[in-house]
């Protein structure tokens, strides 16, 4: 799993252990991210589940309230035109302020060129 910046260069990259995406993954990614943030900065995270994972960690308290207040969730826009999710409207990062024109697709485009290095099972 990769965290990418709004240009889409790797800031950091987590090697999964377990199939599928899970939760943890991204929660240590972000955790990571905002230990070498200034306190004052907010954060825009485009997720394929963006939806779901705000909801655990407000939920279950995965993140601290500080880092919360300082995050906007949003779902990377070919899954928030490929599901008919009833929160697609709410996070679509062309409809949230603060996303600009960003698709969240940086990953995929990261993972298609990185393809040939990973081995078929």
């Amino acid at each position: 799993m990769a965290l990418l910046c709004c240009h889409d260069h790797v800031l950091w990259l987590v090697n999964m252990t377990s199939a599928g995406e899970k939760q943890h993954y991204a929660l240590v990614l972000v955790k990571h991210l905002f230990e070498h943030l200034p306190t004052t900065m907010t954060v825009g995270l485009l997720y394929d589940i963006g939806c779901q994972l705000e909801h655990s960690c407000c939920k279950w308290k995965l993140l601290d309230d500080e880092v919360l207040a300082r995050l906007k969730f949003g779902i990377s826009v070919f899954h928030a035109y490929g599901h008919q999710w009833p929160c697609q409207i709410i996070y679509h990062p062309c409809k949230c302020v603060g996303f600009g024109l960003s698709d969240g697709e940086g990953c995929e485009q990261l993972w298609s060129s990185l393809k040939m290095l990973i081995p078929i099972l």
